[in-house]
């Protein structure tokens, strides 16, 4: 039987920025249908490819060829590859929070006559796009009111409105639960069998296991191998990260053998309000502590309490009717605003680093002193000599990949990001340090940096916590584990011991202590 023709052809994709190459003679070839995923660490050159693809970087800022559907391409703007059915969902959906759902849909594309919006035709449309991706939700209701992961569905219905053949994911589920992340891996195959093809970027290897027909992976800026994921071997997601890194990684986590000393930090029957239903505890009663060069993780589901802890111990940055007992050495503490959680060495590492941990149009150095800047001002003006020789000592203790500290944080990979915000908090020389989800979106490669940059902040006498979504990983760097259940505290196990399904039996426990 012939092979279908490609409905993709990249050849010898060259893209260069000032002074960085950052594709260098990538070619990936694509076939009709398919589920095609594209892997490599964080500053890879994945999502400079397929905006070379989708024409954000438009014919002739690039060499190399782009064929699609056996025909050459010169696309000379993201329109010109709409027009041919090529359609791109960033990581940073582009949805307009006070529109509906169905004036996103239509966004540019508006279904009118002699420039008036024919309304009744929009709504039912949309609707019908709605269907296709399985939201009940009215066309008329507004963004800022649906979660993310229905945002997400909203942004392929908008892609299907286009008449999509190849519909380009860049880490679709990177901020949506498992729920989420499922319904939209099982769409992704529900259009795969409507003759849609689609590629998708991620960091999740298990879904990229799950979902994908072949894999390209890429390593700094070139092609190293397309791997068919349904041959008649396996492919192990230890084989994908062997062509990721460059290396075998038979241990994701770095060795480690604590130093624990003696109580840092105690919260005592911790309870929080919703900032707006302030009837609603978010978190009721929790009590947990952490000790000098420990590392103690926090686990639970989406909605469980997590983050409002932790922002709420961090000078109340969520909730209101906030009480309970906070102590620090054994003294207790009064940790009523930032400004007074930071001064008792109290740091949060927010898990949105891109809208909350840095101001992205700002450099380095001053994102590494900006929880700080007293330290290093006088009379309110900030010693700038002072400021880069901080700076660039975080840079090079966190390894953090910039030519100077004068880059703009934005210009980083999510992993070199992460290390960033993580230099603000130690520049503020704390005594607790709070991570949440510090790997999300990151690569594998950079995880393991992440993860001995804790375990050396744990061996230099620090109390870390560390929230994540990810249960092997607290399993694999945390000292402890403490679970959380509709906002409470449901169980404690030692690292040692704990197992995904010992934690998942605390994290789905109800208030009357059975299973949900």
């Amino acid at each position: 039987m012939p092979t279908k023709a490609p409905i993709l052809e990249m050849r010898g994709i060259t893209k260069t920025f000032p002074g960085v190459k950052a594709l260098q003679d990538v070619t990936m070839t694509v076939a009709p249908g398919e589920v095609h995923a594209i892997c490599g660490e964080n500053g890879a050159g994945k999502s400079t490819l397929m905006k070379v693809l989708s024409g954000i970087y438009p014919h002739g800022n690039y060499e190399g060829e782009i064929f699609f559907e056996g025909e050459p391409c010169q696309f000379r703007s993201i329109r010109d590859s709409e027009a041919r059915g090529i359609v791109i969902i960033h990581q940073e959906l582009a949805l307009s929070p006070f529109l509906s759902i169905a004036e996103n849909i239509y966004l540019g594309n508006e279904r009118a006559t002699r420039g008036i919006i024919n309304w009744t035709k929009t709504n039912k449309l949309a609707s019908e796009l709605l269907a296709r991706v399985g939201l009940t939700e009215q066309p008329d209701t507004k963004i800022i009111d649906i979660g993310v992961g229905k945002q997400q569905l909203v942004e392929i219905a908008k892609a299907l409105s286009k008449k999509v053949k190849l519909l380009i994911l860049d880490e679709p589920t990177a901020a949506l639960n498992d729920e989420d992340s499922a319904h939209l891996l099982e769409l992704i195959r529900h259009l795969k069998g409507q003759g849609i093809t689609s590629i998708i970027i991620s960091h999740k290897l298990n879904e990229i296991a799950a979902i994908a027909d072949s894999t390209t992976i890429i390593r700094d800026g070139q092609t190293i191998e397309t791997l068919n994921m349904r041959g008649a071997e396996p492919v192990t997601e230890d084989r994908i990260i062997r062509g990721m890194v460059g290396r075998d990684m038979a241990h994701r986590f770095p060795e480690h053998t604590p130093t624990i000393g003696d109580e840092v930090l105690r919260i005592e029957d911790w309870t929080v309000h919703h900032p707006i239903h302030n009837h609603r505890a978010v978190v009721e009663n929790a009590s947990l502590h952490v000790r000098s060069g420990e590392i103690v993780g926090i686990a639970g589901l989406m909605g469980a309490g997590r983050t409002e802890l932790a922002m709420s111990v961090f000078g109340g940055s969520y909730g209101t009717g906030i009480t309970g007992r906070i102590f620090l050495h054994g003294q207790q503490i009064s940790v009523r605003s930032v400004s007074e959680a930071i001064s008792n060495g109290i740091a949060y590492a927010t898990e949105d680093r891109k809208h909350f941990g840095l101001n992205l149009i700002e450099d380095i150095k001053r994102n590494t002193t900006a929880a700080k800047l007293s330290s290093i001002s006088r009379l309110g003006v900030v010693d700038s000599a002072a400021e880069v020789t901080h700076a660039e000592r975080l840079r090079k203790e966190m390894r953090t990949k910039a030519e100077s500290v004068d880059v703009p944080a934005g210009k980083l990979s999510g992993g070199n990001q992460q290390k960033v915000v993580l230099s603000k908090w130690l520049f503020s020389e704390p005594e607790v340090l709070i991570l949440d989800e510090p790997t999300r979106g990151i690569d594998v490669g950079a995880k393991f940096e992440i993860y001995q940059i804790i375990n050396t902040l744990a061996d230099a006498g620090k109390a870390v916590i560390v929230i994540s979504s990810e249960l092997p990983e607290l399993i694999g760097i945390c000292d402890r584990i403490y679970a959380m259940s509709q906002g409470r505290i449901t169980g404690e196990i030692p690292g040692r011991e704990a197992t995904q399904e010992a934690l998942m039996r605390y994290m789905t426990m109800e208030k009357n202590g059975a299973s949900v």
